[in-house]
């Protein structure tokens, strides 16, 4: 028998991925499923991107390596994006472009932590955050936050987590599961944290800041320029650029760390895709018109949805302001033959054909997560099969 690694035997596995992956085998075997469970938009990559990549292709030269850190185009793009959201002055050569958001945190907890540092997260939480930080023998700290605070950040709590062993605070705005957009208090809770333990950093991941709505998506380093030098900036274009599949992410910050990412990078996946990356250059540099009108049906999705989930007896929810998530407190139901969200969420596939990921998995018992990333008529169909299926356990 093979013996697997420690390492890996503490990680577990994404529940988020789980869920997707049986919707789409009960849809593959006929089963009429309606999927609120996957976190990717629905929309088809803008036209200007895909027609950026045929141009690519018909030139010749595509396909071959790159510099680790990604062609120097698109890291002086990455760098001109990051500047305009945060008021910041990166240059190209403070950028490494990576195998998705996801690769760049991994790179980045690699690189930054030794084993023991501490990292503290605000939950509920994406599910690969503690996940990650454990990989690079780190020790994920979980700071819990609430929807009757509409998962803003106590800076009292904050406080009393930090130790001289804290390397740093990573958040994630809007965030994924709960839609929370973080305000400026909530910010300013942090500075003040940061200001005290000058040897805490923020690791800030906006993989969503441009999907907000009736909310001004506000940056620390915009707030408080002096600790810019002191936060590290995860970003792609996934979300907003319907862009998942391409993966690409792409880190700012100091240039020693930059360098010691792409030293951990040069030995694992060398450079993102080539014409991934030529598809990145020209999402950055392209148009808004079709990030603006995917931003805008979100959000009659949002509404929509947040509408049908309140009307069911019982649930309850915070209202989300970014992202394409709703979060809903289903704890209602947990109960008798129904022990935890796992088997609520399991309830809810079998009796009413609706694929949702359990609250467990982001750390917080008693949630639902549905994604809003699907058509309306999927919207008002699936959320009416969940509130039958909730209704048989009234």
């Amino acid at each position: 028998m093979v013996r697997i690694a420690k390492r890996v035997q503490r990680i577990q596995p994404s529940i988020t991925l789980a869920v997707s992956a049986k919707a789409a085998k009960l849809k593959a075997s006929g089963v009429d499923v309606i999927a609120f469970g996957v976190g990717e938009p629905d929309f088809d990559t803008p036209a200007h991107i895909k027609e950026a990549v045929i141009a690519a292709l018909g030139k010749g030269g595509t396909g071959k390596y790159t510099p680790v850190s990604g062609t120097p185009d698109l890291r002086k793009a990455a760098a001109e994006d990051l500047n305009r959201a945060h008021g910041t002055k990166l240059a190209a050569e403070n950028v490494i472009v990576s195998v998705g958001a996801k690769h760049t945190l991994f790179n980045l907890f690699m690189a930054l932590l030794d084993e023991g540092d501490e990292v503290i997260i605000p939950s509920p939480c994406w599910v690969s955050y503690p996940e990650i930080v454990q990989m690079a023998d780190g020790k994920p700290v979980l700071l819990p936050t609430t929807a009757d605070c509409d998962y803003q950040i106590d800076g009292d709590a904050l406080a009393k987590l930090v130790t001289p062993k804290t390397r740093a605070i990573c958040i994630n705005s809007p965030t994924n599961p709960t839609g929370a957009v973080y305000n400026r208090a909530s910010l300013e809770a942090i500075a003040n944290v940061m200001d005290k333990n000058p040897h805490v950093l923020l690791i800030t991941d906006d993989i969503y800041r441009r999907l907000v709505y009736g909310v001004e998506w506000q940056s620390l380093a915009r707030l408080r320029p002096d600790l810019a030098p002191r936060i590290l900036f995860v970003d792609g274009v996934s979300k907003t650029y319907a862009m998942t599949g391409w993966r690409i992410g792409f880190f700012g910050g100091p240039k020693e760390l930059v360098q010691a990412m792409d030293t951990l990078q040069g030995q694992s996946t060398t450079n993102a895709t080539h014409i991934a990356q030529i598809a990145a250059l020209a999402a950055l540099t392209g148009p808004d018109a079709p990030i603006e009108a995917m931003r805008v049906e979100f959000d009659r999705r949002r509404q929509r949805m947040v509408e049908l989930l309140r009307a069911i007896p019982g649930v309850k929810l915070a209202e989300p302001k970014g992202a394409f998530y709703a979060f809903p407190d289903v704890s209602h139901y947990v109960r008798g033959a129904i022990k935890d969200d796992v088997a609520l969420a399991e309830h809810i596939l079998e009796k009413g054909r609706v694929a949702v990921v359990p609250g467990t998995g982001f750390l917080a018992p008693g949630f639902l997560r549905l994604s809003y990333a699907t058509s309306m008529q999927n919207i008002e169909a699936g959320v009416g099969r969940m509130a039958e299926a909730l209704a048989l356990l009234a």
